[in-house]
């Protein structure tokens, strides 16, 4: 398995559209794919390991968006966009430098939690 280092999951098409335009949460998730991709974080042979990216439905918060959740930071992003996507990743993912001046709320993993191949192997 795999080494993971971070899981992001962007609130993007939510299909009642409280949270953002459908259609600015679609080219958000687009240049997430493409920036994740152009900065090689999917590659299996990245030491800190790889970096996943889900498009999900609803993080139930919806105001603000699109909102992008970092795993296993519990950093919160409000009001990604295209134009912010490649900052935050660069910033947070690359450089381990969370971008302060977006971040919508923080709800970091205690102590006690599990990786992840802890939880797949148990």
């Amino acid at each position: 398995m795999q080494r993971v280092s971070h899981h992001l999951l962007l609130c993007a098409t939510a299909n009642k559209a409280k949270c953002c335009d459908p259609a600015l949460g679609s080219q958000t998730w687009n240049e997430l794919k493409s920036v994740v991709r152009e900065l090689d974080l999917e590659n299996t042979q990245r030491p800190e390991g790889i970096v996943l990216r889900s498009k999900v439905d609803c993080l139930r918060v919806c105001e603000r968006g699109p909102i992008l959740v970092v795993w296993p930071d519990g950093i919160w992003y409000a009001e990604v966009s295209p134009s912010r996507i490649k900052k935050i990743i660069q910033k947070h993912i690359v450089d381990q430098q969370p971008v302060e001046e977006w971040i919508l709320k923080k709800t970091p993993l205690g102590p006690t939690h599990i990786s992840f191949a802890e939880q797949i192997t148990t």
